[in-house]
Formats: C-alpha cells, structure tokens, sequence
C-alpha cells in the first residue's frame, strides 16, 4: 500500500472550509461536548473554547452536576448541562437519558475530554453510539477505550466518526504494547481505521491521518511544545468545532491537524519552543483558518 501523504497547506485549500452564506450561528452548528470529572474539569473547558475558535455556532457542553456551576462561568458562551454521577468521581451511565434528546439536535458530538471511571465511560459510549443517528462523532481519550469490544457499534456511524488516540492509548486500545504501535504507526492505523469503520488520528511526533478505505496523510508540522497537557483536548475540540460548521470528517480531521501544529509552531516563536500552554492553542485557530482560506471573489 502507498506511503501516506504530506499533509500540506496546498492539501487543505484544494479542500476548502464550507463557507457560511448567512450570518445565523445556527448555520454554523450546533455541538455538544461530554466530558469532565472530578479530577479533569477542565478539559471539556478547552475542547469547548477550541470549538468556538474554529467557528462552530452554537456550544453545549454536558458534565458533571457539580462542575457544572463553575465550567458555564468559565465559558459563559456555552450552555452548560448538569449530569448523574458516579461516586468515582465520573459521569455516571444514567445520563444517557438526558444526553440523547440533545445530541439528536446536534450537527456534531464529542465524547471524553477529563472523562474518568473506566465502566462508566464505557458504557456511556457504547450506549451513546447505539443510541444516536445523525451527527458527526469525535471520540477521545477514555471514551476510545473499550471500542474494540464495542466495535459493531461504532462501525454504525461508518463515514461519520473520528477517533484521536495517541500511542499509549491506540496500545490500549488494541490491547497490545505500545512498542508496536510506534514501530508500524501507519499500518496500525490503518487496520485500526478499517476494523472500526471510522477515521484515525494517531497522535504523535508525526501524526498519521487514515480511512477506513486506506488512505493516510502524515503531518510532522508541530513542534515539540504540542506535547503538553491538555493539548489533545483542544484537538479534538478544534474537530468538532469544524464538523459543526459543515466540514465532512475526513476534511475536518485533515485541517484540524494542520491547524493545531501551526497553532504551536505560532506560539513556539512567540512564547518559545517550550512551555506554551494548551489553553493559549485556540487563539492562534481564527488567525491560520483566515490565512488558509481562498481569497473571496
């Protein structure tokens, strides 16, 4: 199978962003965020904040009931919705009841950013895949975890789900070491992508994009600071918020990349090559969408 392919800026304007054509923030989507816990209540703040930076119309972000208070003051541009949760500290599954009227009325969905409570999670996932039809999936962090023995219901929403692991938790994913994964970082996407019927960003030094069908795209763009934390989490933020404006997935996770590494090649000059923070990411985001774009008629 052919090597992947440079992912370049000359890639993304042969793809350009779907224009919004009225000024309505509905045109632009309307997203929800899941994720948060006890001990990560901030992470659904910076995929939120990074959604809204990549231009999606309308936020709701779900979490626990006692984050809730605290996160809507933070990011008073979302709608904030308080969940069920688990003494560990996680979204507890029962949720599910409160989560799939509002998912249904989404362009795009996001699940887990801080998520924690390794059943819970997974039950929630699962029951949030076979439950939805319609919007556009990213699934991150502990939210990935089970998909292997959840498999069949993923692959309910082939052409429309993005998952982000890195390589510690592609290993997990797969239960295998993660000296495999690096050692063939391509091939294992690329099964991975074709198993689960969803579009793989294997995060990492050089980030691999692949389909399900087999095509792959690599970008080595970012810089050594990209590695921080919290920087996933604006990753996959900066997806929805692109799904949400209309971006089909594999354009979405294609410009997502590019755009998060420029973010951190951006602030590697202004702040220094380390110790730039994931919060600072999303600012950069309006800046390099503007420059990608094609000039208007």
């Amino acid at each position: 199978m052919h090597a992947p392919t440079d992912l370049t800026p000359a890639t993304l304007r042969r793809m350009p962003l779907p224009r919004p054509q009225g000024g309505s923030k509905e045109e632009r989507g309307r997203i929800l965020v899941v994720g948060g816990s006890r001990e990560l209540p901030g992470a659904p703040l910076l995929a939120g904040r990074a959604a809204l930076r990549a231009g999606a119309g309308k936020l709701q972000v779900a979490t626990l009931a006692s984050l809730a208070l605290g996160l809507g003051l933070a990011l008073p541009e979302a709608r904030v919705i308080g969940l069920d949760e688990t003494q560990a500290g996680g979204i507890a599954p029962a949720a599910l009841e409160t989560l799939l009227p509002r998912v249904a009325a989404c362009a795009a969905l996001l699940v887990g950013p801080g998520m924690m409570d390794a059943e819970a999670v997974a039950r929630l996932t699962r029951d949030l895949l076979l439950g939805c039809d319609g919007p556009a999936l990213v699934l991150d962090a502990a939210a990935m975890m089970r998909l292997r023995a959840d498999a069949e219901a993923l692959r309910r929403h082939r052409g429309r789900a993005i998952i982000t692991p890195h390589p510690g938790e592609m290993a997990g994913l797969l239960g295998i070491d993660k000296r495999e994964v690096e050692a063939d970082p391509v091939g294992i996407a690329r099964r991975t992508a074709a198993s689960l019927g969803c579009i793989v960003i294997l995060k990492g030094a050089c980030t691999r994009i692949c389909t399900p069908e087999g095509e792959a795209w690599a970008s080595a763009h970012g810089p050594v600071g990209l590695a921080t934390s919290g920087s996933g989490d604006t990753l996959a933020g900066l997806l929805l918020g692109l799904l949400g404006r209309g971006a089909a997935p594999l354009q979405a996770a294609l410009w997502a990349v590019h755009v998060h590494a420029e973010a951190g090649r951006r602030l590697g000059h202004q702040v220094g090559p380390l110790g730039f923070l994931a919060g600072e990411l999303p600012g950069q985001f309006p800046g390099i969408l503007a420059d990608l774009a094609p000039t208007a008629p």
